[in-house]
């Protein structure tokens, strides 16, 4: 059975989307049938990959502040690298370990070129190339819903250069692997060729994306709508029933392999997948999102400081999108899109979520090709030239003067504030107090090995290179309350510590954490790196028990 579609005659394949009339100024340039042979897209979308990848890349190792997240999936990089397991720590089902699988593999030749540039700062760099594959595939695929050219290369810009993209791409978050995979998903599942391996890819792909960041299981539905939209609806039932199964298969050998461990539910002794689910499930939420004293309007603020524009005007291009969607051409085209926005808008509005600060990372290509598609949609309406001559006499000058005056506006609009965003982050040194802490560390304690500390995850990997040893004797802060492998170690509770790293992250959770509280309670600063409250304080333990300095 072939897995193309027959190649009778043309008039025998049904349309699934209708050509861009050619009067049409706002879809005037439709998609090629390939386009790696189409020139104009070739040099609009590279020229805005080079602007892109200078954005992200200015300043990436300095801003923004190193978090305890980036150490974590890099430490469990390096563990993968090393040998040492899923984990540098006791590997508890709290995220699948595709995500750090996948980093330990592209960071894999510079870890072995020089080991110790296996650092959180080094390897940011890797993300660049993240930021690449995900904004080609956001033109891709824009042009494959049939977008304008000049519109895939707005949702291309939007998505690689707005301030939230470059702060936020920078870091090594699983979200931002996440994201390529599920964009590479919709791409295939809107192929122009609709081939069935090309769904069964995007059901591959989804799985991919899923077991990378469970979260984007949520856009599924979304995925699904622009497959049986884009399929051939001769072969839609195999084409959809392919990457049901694929996608359902892949992502069940998560739990096949916590089964096959005997960790598939909780037991004495052991982690379980369940445990690490229920965790998940029922973590605290930060909120109503529109609540002032909410955590999660906190976090609402802090992306808008960086971009109003893409968040709202995204939130506005696929409400206008779903309105519009019985008599619009480009709004049915952006369905999936739409509907992905709708729904990571939805979960945000919880009474009570959780919502993190990477959580807009997986709605940031979605709110770019809405709000380029809503734009194209408006665009449509302003600039279509009337039918007869006489019309297109009057209403073309008009009109063309009409879109040139919208274009500044939206320009003055959206230049002075994407500056100010970006401004910061390729200016700021935020993680200054972070080097000088890993120096003093590594030139001021004589004996490294023979040394405990308690760090967060940021600093982990440095220790690790400076000669402390890994798991117990440089130690991830939280391990010492919550993994009875590392509290074992620890009869004597803080006395058996050396230092304590008091970073922001580990000064504010540690009310929750008696060991790392006490820790603080009995050490008095020895150094102290930046002001306020980002500054790091390095604390010696009061009763030290094996002689540190």
């Amino acid at each position: 059975m072939t897995s193309t579609l027959p190649a009778a005659t043309a008039s025998q394949v049904p349309a699934q989307r209708s050509p861009a009339p050619e009067n049409d100024p706002a879809t005037a340039s439709g998609p090629p049938g390939r386009l790696r042979a189409s020139r104009p897209d070739l040099l609009l979308c590279g020229a805005l990959l080079v602007t892109i990848l200078v954005a992200q890349g200015w300043n990436i190792a300095d801003y923004p502040a190193l978090s305890d997240d980036e150490g974590t999936y890099l430490a469990q990089a390096w563990a993968v690298q090393q040998g040492r397991g899923l984990a540098h720590y006791t590997y508890w089902y709290d995220h699948p370990p595709l995500g750090w699988l996948q980093l330990a593999l592209l960071t894999w030749i510079p870890a072995v070129l020089s080991p110790g540039a296996m650092t959180v700062p080094t390897m940011r760099t890797v993300m660049l190339l993240i930021s690449a594959v995900s904004a080609i595939l956001v033109y891709v695929l824009a042009r494959r819903l049939s977008l304008p050219r000049w519109a895939a290369g707005l949702a291309m810009a939007l998505f690689g250069l707005s301030p939230l993209s470059v702060v936020l791409q920078r870091e090594i978050f699983l979200d931002n692997l996440a994201v390529l995979w599920t964009l590479l998903a919709f791409t295939l599942a809107a192929s122009p060729s609709r081939h069935l391996w090309h769904h069964f890819g995007a059901g591959v792909a989804a799985a991919v994306g899923v077991l990378t960041k469970e979260t984007m299981l949520v856009v599924l539905p979304a995925l699904l709508l622009t497959m049986w939209r884009h399929s051939h609806r001769d072969t839609r039932k195999f084409a959809v029933t392919g990457a049901v199964t694929a996608c359902t298969l892949i992502g069940l050998s998560y739990p096949l392999f916590a089964l096959l461990k005997g960790e598939l539910v909780p037991g004495a002794g052991h982690v379980s997948l369940w445990d690490g689910v229920t965790y998940q499930m029922t973590r605290p939420g930060s909120g109503f999102v529109l609540d002032p004293g909410s955590g999660s309007h906190g976090v609402l603020q802090s992306w808008l400081y960086y971009d109003r524009v893409l968040p709202i005007g995204g939130l506005a291009g696929a409400a206008w999108l779903l309105v519009t969607w019985r008599w619009s051409v480009t709004a049915r085209a952006l369905a999936g899109p739409a509907l992905t926005v709708a729904i990571l808008a939805a979960l945000a509005l919880r009474p009570n979520g959780y919502l993190p600060a990477m959580y807009v990372i997986q709605a940031l290509p979605f709110l770019a090709l809405v709000l380029a598609g809503g734009t194209a949609s408006v665009a449509h309406a302003v600039l279509r030239r009337g039918r007869t001559d006489e019309e297109r006499r009057w209403l073309r000058d008009g009109r063309r003067a009409l879109a040139v005056v919208l274009a500044l506006a939206a320009g003055a609009v959206v230049v002075p504030r994407w500056y100010d965003g970006a401004r910061t982050a390729v200016t700021t040194d935020a993680n200054a107090p972070y080097r000088a802490a890993s120096r003093w560390l590594a030139t001021e304690v004589t004996n490294p090995e023979g040394t405990r500390v308690l760090v967060d995850d940021a600093l982990w990997l440095d220790l690790v290179h400076q000669g402390y040893r890994p798991g117990l004797g440089v130690i991830w802060f939280y391990k010492a309350d919550l993994d009875p492998a590392v509290t074992r170690t620890m009869p004597r509770g803080w006395r058996d510590l050396d230092y304590v790293v008091a970073s922001p992250t580990v000064r504010r959770d540690a009310p929750d954490l008696p060991h790392v509280r006490s820790a603080l309670d009995h050490s008095t600063p020895v150094a102290t790196f930046g002001t306020g409250p980002d500054r790091i304080e390095i604390r010696q333990i009061q009763s030290v028990s094996g002689g540190a300095r």
